[in-house]
């Protein structure tokens, strides 16, 4: 157990709402990972690349990022590409959590490296639910 770190929770989207719902659902699963929000692409991108800003990833902890596609300032996918290409965050488990459910675009995040693809049901329970899923399997992958 030496060499176990801490897994923080990433949420990258820009919609409160969203980002709340998500967070709730995942406490409700019973994660009780730390959980840290960004509100776009390019502040994801900073505390990651450890580029300036308030904070910055501990190289000491290991990350799970969920991850919006559509996003100001720097889009999701563009955050998946940077990630994927840089040696050291390449490994970070990168789940895209999104609205969009265009096939091509779900190949295409796939291709790039992402490790799941879940698509935001816009109906309220079957998205509580989605969670609920998403927080165990989150559970099942830390241990």
């Amino acid at each position: 157990m030496e060499n176990y770190k801490e897994m923080i929770i990433l949420i990258a989207d820009d919609d409160d709402g969203h980002a709340e719902l998500i967070k709730e659902g995942l406490e409700e699963s019973g994660v009780c990972n730390k959980i840290i929000r960004f509100k776009d692409g390019e502040e994801v991108w900073n505390f990651l690349a450890r580029t300036g800003g308030k904070t910055e990833r501990d190289r000491n902890k290991s990350y799970l990022l969920l991850l919006d596609i559509n996003m100001p300032k720097m889009d999701g996918i563009e955050v998946l590409k940077r990630m994927k290409a840089n040696g050291e965050l390449k490994d970070i488990p990168i789940m895209m959590l999104t609205t969009t459910d265009d096939p091509r675009e779900v190949e295409a995040c796939y291709k790039m490296g992402c490790n799941l693809y879940i698509t935001k049901p816009v109906d309220f329970i079957k998205f509580t639910e989605t969670l609920k899923r998403l927080g165990l399997f989150i559970q099942v992958v830390k241990i």
